[in-house]
């Protein structure tokens, strides 16, 4: 590569002076380099006269040849310092974009204002597979899965809400107040129930919505007590419309999870989707690989 670089700055200077100023070394680096090209071509790459160098046919054609390659090098490693990011394809589960990522959303663009990503919600496990997108934030049972990198985001647990007004006569009666229920987690209530010790109390009947983020909706409009992921609550709470109807927190084997397949590890769109998530959360580093189960304590301060 020296002396391909030697004698195509020779060529398009027709000087060995000046392609040895160019590329910073000595006269006789360059014309070493020129002649020991020429031996292992076989053939003459320059007419060496009084007037100076001239290409020989040979000589021009190497020229164009090595000019073009050069340049594709450097363009390549151009692109590879300065390269937009290309479009990233993220499979979410619908109510973690609403409660977790879309109020950190515009950090994104703040950090990476280069890198697009088309979100595609859905609630069925089957629609989140890490091979349909560039990456998947879904719900996982803590199990490695083999050819994928995994990075723990948050432990699914869960606790009854409702909206404020309910509170006001004092702790909620589940037997007397009606519970909503999302049809993709119908156990939900019950194992809620059972762990909080009201196993006496039925879950049939309510009303049931086709997702979780309706459900949460019904409840904050006082049409009754719903089921939520606790570490999805968060802007609810903060916004006054839910309060959490119990102290009680159930812990479960799930989580949510950053999954993508292991040939997407180096892509730049992926690495800064998962350094964004990093300080989203406020992590030095998001887990990698199975993630510990949850030890969610009951007991947090009543309904607030």
């Amino acid at each position: 590569m020296h002396a391909v670089r030697a004698f195509e700055a020779a060529a398009r200077h027709l000087s060995i002076t000046r392609a040895a100023e160019e590329l910073n070394v000595t006269v006789g680096a360059v014309s070493r380099h020129v002649r020991a090209l020429e031996a292992r071509m076989g053939t003459a790459l320059f007419l060496r006269g009084s007037r100076g160098l001239a290409l020989t046919s040979a000589g021009k054609t190497f020229a164009d040849s090595a000019r073009e390659a050069l340049d594709r090098i450097a363009d390549a490693a151009d692109g590879l310092r300065l390269r937009r990011f290309r479009r990233l394809t993220v499979g979410v589960y619908g109510f973690f974009v609403s409660r977790f990522l879309l109020p950190i959303w515009p950090t994104l663009h703040a950090a990476y204002p280069e890198l697009e990503v088309d979100l595609h919600t859905s609630s069925n496990p089957l629609d989140l597979l890490a091979s349909r997108y560039d990456a998947v934030i879904a719900v996982s049972d803590g199990q490695p899965r083999a050819g994928l990198v995994t990075h723990s985001l948050m432990p699914i647990a869960t606790v009854p809400v409702c909206a404020p007004e309910f509170l006001n006569k004092g702790a909620v009666d589940f037997a007397a107040v009606p519970l909503l229920h999302a049809r993709p987690r119908p156990d939900d209530w019950r194992r809620w129930l059972d762990y909080a010790q009201f196993a006496d109390v039925p879950v049939q009947g309510g009303s049931s919505f086709e997702s979780l983020g309706l459900t949460i909706e019904a409840a904050a409009a006082g049409m009754g007590v719903a089921i939520a992921i606790d570490g999805l609550l968060a802007p609810d709470l903060a916004r006054g419309n839910l309060v959490r109807a119990h102290p009680i927190i159930r812990p479960t084997r799930r989580q949510f999870v950053l999954e993508y397949e292991q040939r997407m590890a180096d892509d730049p769109a992926v690495t800064a989707f998962v350094a964004w998530l990093n300080g989203a959360r406020g992590e030095p580093a998001l887990k990698k690989g199975t993630a510990k189960k949850a030890a969610v304590k009951a007991g947090a301060e009543y309904a607030r």
